[in-house]
């Protein structure tokens, strides 16, 4: 079972480089990152992680998981980057691709693309998405990506986005691109993951849930024709419990990505070491 970190950097954290070089030298197989690049003062959406449905307001404070990860990526060689996860209908997909095939080329093909569509209606349709339509706009600028991604010159003519010929450098290291985890647990989510993704990474999910996943992960990926071992399961968002690591693992779960809880102070450094000692052994 590889095991990666996630945690939420703000205008009051320690150097995201300090946190990264020290979750590498404990053995942490990846850093993992959120973002929300907006969040509106007057929702009336619901925010399903607190229990009076309000958003916390350490959510309008994150850093932006791109830069953070680049500069992760200055001080370390062998951890793994991750977006967890990166709203895709937020960003224009042809300054997206350049992004992450930019971090990808310079980090030597350690990125591992988590993505979303979602749930903060006010949000993304500030940042111009379609939230109605968010998971076939996802889709879509995921299908513009890959063609920029693996074609000298590429071009789209599709409903959310239409470009003609274009010319995207550097591309990215890891061939053909880097993995695309599909986050979440919404309807037809497997589907997504065997049609155009990579793996599925669920959050607040039982081993019991992964377990009936995996089973229908493997089903539609061998109707479809895919290598079931080649999609995996990411666990999101978990406790540091050497207990769920084993269980989850038994389920059928490739990666568990523990929390790291707060990143103000250097009492984080302690908190890692805490961590691994807990779930790296």
């Amino acid at each position: 079972m590889k095991i990666g970190v996630n945690m939420t950097l703000s205008s009051r954290s320690i150097y995201v480089a300090v946190l990264a070089h020290k979750a590498e030298s404990l053995g942490f197989e990846s850093l993992w990152l959120p973002e929300h690049p907006v969040i509106p003062v007057h929702v009336t959406t619901r925010y399903q992680g607190s229990p009076d449905g309000a958003i916390p307001p350490s959510m309008s404070d994150m850093a932006d998981p791109f830069v953070a990860l680049a500069r992760a990526s200055a001080v370390t060689t062998t951890i793994k980057l991750g977006t967890g996860i990166c709203l895709v209908p937020e960003r224009n997909p042809l300054l997206l691709a350049k992004e992450i095939a930019t971090l990808d080329h310079f980090s030597n093909g350690r990125f591992l693309f988590g993505i979303g569509a979602g749930w903060l209606q006010e949000e993304t349709e500030i940042m111009g998405g379609d939230f109605a339509h968010r998971w076939s706009q996802t889709r879509e600028a995921i299908l513009v990506m890959k063609e920029l991604w693996t074609k000298e010159e590429a071009e789209y003519h599709g409903t959310f986005y239409d470009f003609p010929l274009v010319r995207s450098f550097p591309k990215p290291s890891q061939q053909p691109h880097p993995p695309i985890l599909l986050g979440g647990s919404a309807r037809n989510v497997l589907q997504r993951v065997v049609a155009w993704g990579d793996g599925w990474m669920p959050i607040r999910v039982t081993p019991e849930e992964v377990k009936r996943g995996r089973a229908t992960l493997d089903e539609l990926a061998a109707a479809a024709g895919r290598d079931p071992s080649t999609l995996d399961i990411t666990v999101f968002g978990q406790a540091s419990d050497p207990e769920a690591v084993q269980r989850f693992a038994e389920s059928g779960a490739t990666r568990m990505i523990v929390r790291l809880p707060s990143t103000v102070s250097d009492a984080a450094l302690t908190e890692l070491e805490q961590m691994a000692a807990q779930v790296l052994s």
